[in-house]
């Protein structure tokens, strides 16, 4: 079996936007790390109403990516539900409750001053 090829940190970010949005995501927004940072080239932030429907959402996009790329992501927090980070190498993803996302505020942290959400 041939190994296949990594997709670009935007065809990446490209699959999660659309898997998040399949699954419902509520107020995603996105961070673009490139040059900011050497954790990864794209943030993802996305809320869903349970911590049910976070760690479904969470299941799902780890699975699409290993059947779509071969990717495998670290995952952590799915078990609980409250806040789910999903480290895809180039992209991180951060799935919340919306109160476990309004107390961290992560946006306030990355985004530019002022900006709005996308």
């Amino acid at each position: 079996m041939a190994a296949q090829a990594l997709p670009s940190s935007e065809e990446l970010l490209a699959r999660i936007l659309t898997s998040l949005d399949s699954d419902k995501a509520e107020e995603v927004v996105q961070v673009d790390l490139r040059g900011r940072t050497a954790i990864g080239d794209y943030m993802v932030i996305a809320s869903g109403r349970s911590s049910r429907q976070v760690s479904a959402m969470a299941e799902k996009l780890v699975d699409r990516l290993k059947q779509e790329f071969g990717l495998v992501a670290k995952v952590e927090g799915k078990d609980t539900g409250d806040w789910v980070l999903i480290d895809t190498g180039d992209v991180v993803v951060h799935l919340f409750r919306p109160e476990v996302r309004e107390f961290y505020q992560l946006e306030k942290m990355w985004l530019p001053q002022g900006a709005a959400n996308a």
